[in-house]
């Protein structure tokens, strides 16, 4: 029954290694400062920031839902990484004044830009889980 229990904990944790470091990247690319406007109570940041990172998180899903091999997890993370800094840069095309109006805590906003990262992030991890 635990027989794939090692391969399944070396999988997770280096799923949730490259979650954490997508994440960080994607704040870093990303010219809205999302940390901070989340500490200051800011909830078109949390909701834009939480769409992202569901988004960031599906492809990782497609992957580990079709293989252990973790250089496809890898490579599929950073995919999913270029795919939702894409995303956002859609979004902020799309949106006029998507970074002030998140930072004016336009909560509409927020919620624009979390639904297209999970819908960028659902098609991603379709494609790639085949």
């Amino acid at each position: 029954m635990f027989d794939n229990f090692l391969p399944y904990i070396t999988f997770l944790g280096t799923g949730v290694g490259l979650l954490l470091a997508a994440v960080a990247i994607y704040v870093l690319i990303t010219p809205i400062h999302e940390f901070r406007l989340i500490r200051a109570g800011n909830k078109a940041a949390a909701a834009s920031l939480g769409g992202a990172v569901i988004g960031l998180s599906l492809p990782l899903f497609g992957v580990a839902s079709s293989t252990f091999v973790l250089a496809e997890l890898a490579a599929w993370g950073a995919v999913g990484v270029a795919l939702q800094v894409g995303a956002y840069l859609i979004v902020s095309l799309a949106l006029p004044r998507y970074r002030h109006n998140i930072e004016s805590d336009q909560l509409s906003y927020g919620i624009a830009g979390a639904a297209f990262s999970i819908a960028v992030g659902v098609i991603n991890a379709g494609a790639i889980a085949g």
